[in-house]
């Protein structure tokens, strides 16, 4: 049987129904129903804690077209240059493009995995930069001081690209911008979705004009109501998807707790599996709330195409994340500018993402340690003690 590299963890339909006979008595579908209304209090609630500023919030249809639109609600010069790393998905630049913008793909820290302040500043200083798009990578939380100082020192925008740190990335500086994925596959799911969050004033407004056409809804505007005031899309949550993400809220804190401790269980396999070779792992200053992926780096290039091999072998899912980098996809190459990327290169060199979610029982992590090891070459080495299935969901 195929061991996959991810299950998607939604509410069960049960748990769905109260707030789906809540839409249904209310009747409203779409047009920032009741329940986005809910769901953006609650999520709005949770970075206000942790915020010494006040925070706007609003939901998306999915975290590309939040991206999108706050990269346009930004009100930047056509065809501005947006630096974005090289290690991140491909929706990272499309954005900027679809923003009509240029991507500047730029290199990571090679222990962290992430576009920092340290290098928006080099990057800066080579050329002309007019915004500045880092990414969460993997989850990984960016340390917003850094980036609030960045902004205050070359007054150039920051929007992290935090589609995969819920309940990791916070706006805990005086200045933050971030766009959150609600997909199958992240911790926080709709089924789709997404919102963005930011101390910026005026900023969520005008994403949220933008979400509903660029449609003027606010009486006291000016203009009249139904004007279009700006050229925007349909972007809008549905009240289905955010009957989703609210089950998920509710949940949430038991299901990243649940996450943390498989996370770490099947770190510490992985590890004990490889000696004497070395895992190399994403360092970060705060660990993941809740993740939602595995992905390591092996001893070398070859130690990732053997592990490859003795997975397919195995039935085992395995998936080099990011990769091709953004400075090798063809589709990219006339409508961005490449900055060199040693680190970003070596990293792709040896990524490997490996089998993580929710229902994997104590028999598949060991599955995937075993692979390890035979990869390694770790013969002898003890399998972590832990009952079978104690990790199940």
């Amino acid at each position: 049987m195929t061991l996959p590299l991810l299950v998607p963890d939604l509410p069960a339909p049960e748990v769905l129904m109260p707030y789906l006979q809540r839409m249904h008595a209310a009747r409203q579908y779409s047009n920032f129903g009741p329940l986005v209304c809910e769901f953006e209090t609650g999520l709005n609630a949770r970075f206000s804690a942790r915020s010494p500023v006040s925070l706007g919030l609003t939901t998306v249809a999915n975290a590309t077209l939040g991206l999108e639109l706050a990269l346009t609600a930004l009100d930047l010069p056509p065809h501005s240059r947006v630096l974005v790393p090289a290690l991140t998905f491909v929706a990272t630049a499309t954005a900027v493009l679809r923003a009509g913008h240029l991507p500047v793909l730029a290199d990571v820290d090679a222990q962290s995995w992430l576009l920092t302040p340290e290098i928006a500043r080099q990057a800066v200083a080579q050329g002309a930069v007019d915004a500045v798009l880092p990414v969460a990578t993997f989850g990984a939380p960016h340390a917003m001081a850094g980036w609030h100082e960045f902004e205050q020192d070359t007054g150039i925008p920051v929007v992290i690209d935090a589609a995969a740190a819920f309940g990791s990335q916070w706006l805990d500086a005086p200045t933050g911008t971030a766009v959150f994925s609600l997909h199958a596959t992240k911790c926080l799911p709709a089924g789709e979705g997404g919102f963005v969050v930011s101390s910026r004033p005026g900023l969520i407004a005008r994403v949220r004009q933008l979400t509903n056409f660029g449609i003027n809804l606010n009486p006291a505007a000016g203009v009249p109501v139904g004007m279009l005031v700006r050229i925007g899309t349909n972007a809008k949550m549905s009240e289905y998807h955010a009957a989703v993400g609210l089950a998920s809220l509710d949940r949430w804190d038991e299901r990243a707790a649940l996450r943390r401790s498989m996370h770490a269980d099947l770190r510490a396999r992985l590890d004990a599996a490889a000696t004497p070779a070395l895992l190399r792992w994403q360092e970060m200053a705060e660990p993941v709330a809740a993740p939602t992926l595995l992905c390591v780096r092996l001893p070398s290039a070859q130690d990732r195409e053997r592990l490859e091999r003795v997975c397919a072998e195995r039935h085992i899912m395995v998936r080099r994340w990011y990769q091709p980098l953004l400075n090798a996809m063809p589709a990219l190459e006339k409508h961005s500018t490449c900055l060199p990327a040693p680190a970003a290169v070596k990293i792709a060199t040896d990524l490997c993402g490996l089998p993580f979610y929710l229902g994997m029982a104590g028999g598949d992590a060991e599955r995937v340690a075993e692979a390890v090891r035979a990869a390694l070459g770790a013969k002898g080495a003890a399998p972590l003690v832990g009952s079978e299935g104690q990790h199940s969901a």
